[in-house]
This record gives structure tokens, C-alpha cells and sequence, in this order.
């Protein structure tokens, strides 16, 4: 009875230990998140501040974080602060177009103050965009010594699998065959964008897409009809073209699970699957199929160990995987990713983040496209990623690849001839200039307030959809879905 009571008590002091590790590790990545995305924020509109001292602007305030000042001191004429939401920073330039809304109300009469030249407007509404830049390029240099994983996908456009579903499937792909071009694209790598396979089908826009692959040294072009799903549930993001496709892979063994069908058939970290009864595979999606298809029927494994391939006879057995409710035919393996360690130059970086930022921008504008607003990320979606990044094996490393493209996008977005962003303030700068005036401050304050509002629905839509990629909310939503919706969402990965 002593004894039990004592386990019992340890086994509660062990559990309490790791939840308190595990919330200090939550917090702790909290903390990384905040620190490299308001540093994005601070950074751009440091470049404000400082061209707005260089050209002589009257300065109200520069604040870091919104919201109720914790801490405020005047320094120079300039109040600086420090808000309590912590996103981001301002600074309150009273003499270029008036963001009262966002900034508060000027405390300072701005007809009062001296005018000041366009190409003065223009010079601090470029800094902010041009500090991004510059902070883009100090990350890209860091990459390219420290490098990034990338995996397989990011090296070749070789199929893996082909779902059942597929129009690929229809037209007489099979896995193992290399795609060259997509849409009439060339494309050297399966999974993101700029040359991609799925940005090439995402943004295709005919009843059809010609693709053009090679199968032992023959080079074939079909014409697939894309997949779409269903429209899903009005609080979904729509779906978008697919080939329903996956691209090839190396299936190394990470782990075998003690007392499972692979443990019994010796199969070991590290062994490279390579065929299921004498059927080469490209992807671990084969042996899924495989296993739930014939789940009582032994099979017959190539597998490969220190360069030699040999046969193995696995039998599948009812297994429940650790965070499902129901036990289905498994073998009892974990698959390991294949990573490489990559150096792009900053150049190529760089190029490539602006790239996929203008690829985007086009796809939303175009009124053929799929791609929609609904698909962009805002500050909860960025937050996410950044949050999953830095819990990850190569966090830090994957941060400051992220970090180089949203730089490159925040100075791209912001340089767009819409008010409230800079691209508006240059192009009243502009309009000035060439009317050898200044504009009327009320209808700037009407202009600035009208867009400004705009802005902030613009950002509360794209992060009513980016709030729904949290777990939780996802659990909620599934929950709740109408059945019809349930069984389309399970329809395709």
C-alpha cells in the first residue's frame, strides 16, 4: 500500500514536471515569436523615423507596440513609448497625409506647421520599404552561411504517388515519372512556388493543363483536367486546383515500434523501403494503401541496409496510433524526412522572395485565378508559422528563411499606390509635386481614414481564415461542420 502510494506520487510529481517544462517551453517560443516579428514591424518604421530626422520632419511620436502607453518619455521634441499590444510600432509623422486612426489624434495644430517638399514625403515614405529591404538582405546573408532544410520536394518533381481520384491517374501517370513543365512552365521542384509543380497547377487557369513528363527517357505531354473540391462550408477557404499528386521521397525508417509486425520482420532504423511485392514505391503513401487495401495479406518488403537489398515478409496488424481513437492495419514503423542542408546565395534568395511575393499579388489580382484573399496569410497566420518554425529541430534556421521573404514582402505590399500604405504617400507626393501644391489636409484626413478602415477589415478577413489553421479551432470547426462538409474535408489531404 506504502509503496503503491509512493509510486503514484512520483509518477504525479514526474507528470507535473514535464507539463511545467512543456508550458515553459510554449512560453518560451511565445517569446522568440514576438521578439522576430515586431522586429520586422520596428525596423520598417525605424527607416521612417530616421529619414524623417535626416529631412527635417517635425516628429511627434515613436512608439513601439499599440495601444495604452506602459512607458512614455519626451526626448528632443519626440515622445517615445512603449504600447501594451504588442504588435508592431508607428511613428507619427503629423506633416505627410494624417493615420489618426492608427497613430491618435495629432496633438499639434498640422496646418501650423511648416509645409515640406514632395521629394521630402517621398524620401520618408520610401525608407520604411527600403529599411525592410536592407533587413531582408542582413537575414539572407545569415542563411546563406547558416543554411535551411529543405526536403526532397524542394529538389525534384518526380511523383511519388498517385491518390486514386487523381485526373493524373487518368491521363496514364504513374509514379516514378519526372515532370519538366506544368502549364507550359518549366518547373524544378514539387512543392511551393516559383517553379513548382503545384504553383503552376494552382495558378493555371484553362479547363485543362498540359504536363509535360519523362518515363524512361521518353518525354510525353498529356492534358489533365484539374481536381477541385466542392465549395466547402462558407467559413472555409475555397479549395483550389490539384492534381492530387504527391511528390517522391526516400522512405527511411525512423522508428519501429517494440512488438509490432515490423519489429517481428527485423526491419530497422535506417533501412530504405524500396518496394512492396515487387513493386518499386516512391512514397510511404504506397505502403498506406497497401496495408488498408489488403490488411490481411502478408507482403513481401525490398528493402535496403548498408547498400545491400534484401526481401522481407511483413504482416499487417490492427494497431492504434498514438492520437487516434481507432486502431486500423498498420506495420508499426515511423518514417524519417530526408533534409538537406541548403545554401542560397542572398541574391537568389532574394530574387526568389520576390518572386513568389509578385506571383501571389497576380494570382489574387487575376479574376480567372483560384487563389483569392482568403488564401494570403495576415499577423495570426505569420504568427503560426513562426511559432511552429521555432518549436521545430531547425528552428532558428527556418526563421530567418521566413524572415527574408516577409521582409521582402512587407516592402513590396507597402509600396502599393493605395493610401494609408507608403505607396500612398508617395503617390500624394507625386500628385503634390505636379500640382505644385500641397493637398487639402481634410480631404487627406477623410482619404487616410476611409482606407484606413478598409485596411483593418482587409486584415480581420484574411485572419478570420488564418485563425481556423490553429488545432483547436480546427477541432471546433469539424466538430460543428455539417456532416456533408465533414465527409469532403476527408475526401482529399
Amino acid at each position: 500500500m506504502g509503496a503503491g502510494g509512493s509510486d503514484r506520487r512520483h509518477r504525479e510529481k514526474t507528470i507535473s514536471q514535464l507539463m511545467i517544462l512543456h508550458i515553459g517551453r510554449v512560453i518560451l517560443v511565445l517569446f522568440e515569436v514576438l521578439i522576430i516579428f515586431n522586429l520586422l514591424i520596428v525596423v520598417h518604421e525605424l527607416g521612417h523615423f530616421l529619414a524623417a530626422r535626416w529631412r527635417g520632419l517635425y516628429i511627434e511620436k515613436f512608439g513601439i507596440w499599440f495601444g495604452k502607453p506602459i512607458w512614455k518619455k519626451t526626448i528632443n521634441g519626440v515622445q517615445y513609448s512603449l504600447g501594451t499590444l504588442p504588435f508592431g510600432g508607428f511613428v507619427a509623422l503629423p506633416q505627410l497625409a494624417p493615420m489618426d486612426i492608427i497613430e491618435g489624434k495629432a496633438d499639434i495644430d498640422r496646418e501650423a506647421l511648416p509645409p515640406i517638399s514632395a521629394i521630402d514625403k517621398i524620401i520618408v515614405a520610401v525608407a520604411g520599404p527600403f529599411f525592410s529591404f536592407l533587413l531582408a538582405i542582413v537575414f539572407a546573408a545569415v542563411v546563406w552561411v547558416a543554411g535551411y532544410p529543405v526536403d526532397e520536394s524542394n529538389m525534384s518533381t518526380t511523383v511519388g504517388y498517385i491518390m486514386p481520384r487523381s485526373p493524373a491517374l487518368k491521363v496514364g501517370m504513374q509514379p516514378g515519372d519526372k515532370i519538366l513543365e506544368v502549364d507550359g512552365k518549366p518547373v524544378t521542384r514539387f512543392l511551393g512556388m516559383n517553379d513548382s509543380v503545384s504553383w503552376a497547377v494552382v495558378r493555371s487557369e484553362g479547363e485543362t493543363i498540359p504536363i509535360k513528363f519523362e518515363r524512361d527517357g521518353q518525354v510525353r505531354t498529356v492534358e489533365v483536367e484539374p481536381y477541385k473540391a466542392e465549395s466547402r462550408a462558407w467559413f472555409r477557404r475555397k479549395s483550389i486546383r490539384q492534381l492530387l499528386i504527391l511528390p517522391a521521397e526516400t522512405l527511411i525508417i525512423d522508428k519501429v515500434e517494440p512488438g509490432s509486425p515490423a519489429a517481428a520482420a527485423d526491419l530497422r532504423k535506417g533501412d530504405i523501403v524500396r518496394a512492396i511485392n515487387g513493386q518499386k514505391i516512391y512514397n510511404s503513401e504506397a505502403l498506406i494503401e497497401q496495408t488498408k487495401n489488403h490488411p490481411d495479406d502478408s507482403m513481401t518488403l525490398t528493402v535496403e541496409r548498408d547498400g545491400k537489398p534484401f526481401d522481407l515478409q511483413v504482416k499487417p496488424t490492427l494497431m492504434k496510433p498514438k492520437g487516434e481513437e481507432k486502431a486500423r492495419p498498420l506495420i508499426g514503423i515511423a518514417w524519417d524526412t530526408k533534409l538537406t542542408n541548403s545554401h542560397p546565395t542572398p541574391f537568389e534568395l532574394i530574387h526568389n522572395s520576390i518572386s513568389s511575393t509578385l506571383n501571389t499579388l497576380g494570382a489574387v489580382i487575376s479574376p480567372k485565378s483560384d487563389v483569392g484573399l482568403q488564401h494570403l496569410s495576415g499577423p495570426f497566420g505569420i504568427v503560426r508559422l513562426y511559432f511552429l518554425f521555432f518549436q521545430s529541430e531547425h528552428g532558428w534556421q527556418l526563421v530567418l528563411w521566413l524572415s527574408v521573404v516577409l521582409n521582402v514582402n512587407l516592402a513590396i505590399l507597402n509600396m502599393l499606390p493605395i493610401p494609408v500604405l507608403d505607396g500612398g504617400h508617395i503617390l500624394f507626393g507625386v500628385i503634390e509635386s505636379v500640382r505644385r501644391k500641397p493637398l487639402n489636409i481634410r480631404v487627406l484626413e477623410y482619404v487616410q481614414g476611409t482606407c484606413t478602415l478598409l485596411i483593418i477589415g482587409l486584415i480581420a478577413y484574411i485572419s478570420f481564415f488564418d485563425i481556423q489553421d490553429w488545432s483547436f479551432v480546427k477541432r471546433v470547426l469539424d466538430k460543428y461542420a455539417p456532416q456533408s462538409q465533414k465527409t469532403q474535408n476527408q475526401d482529399v489531404p
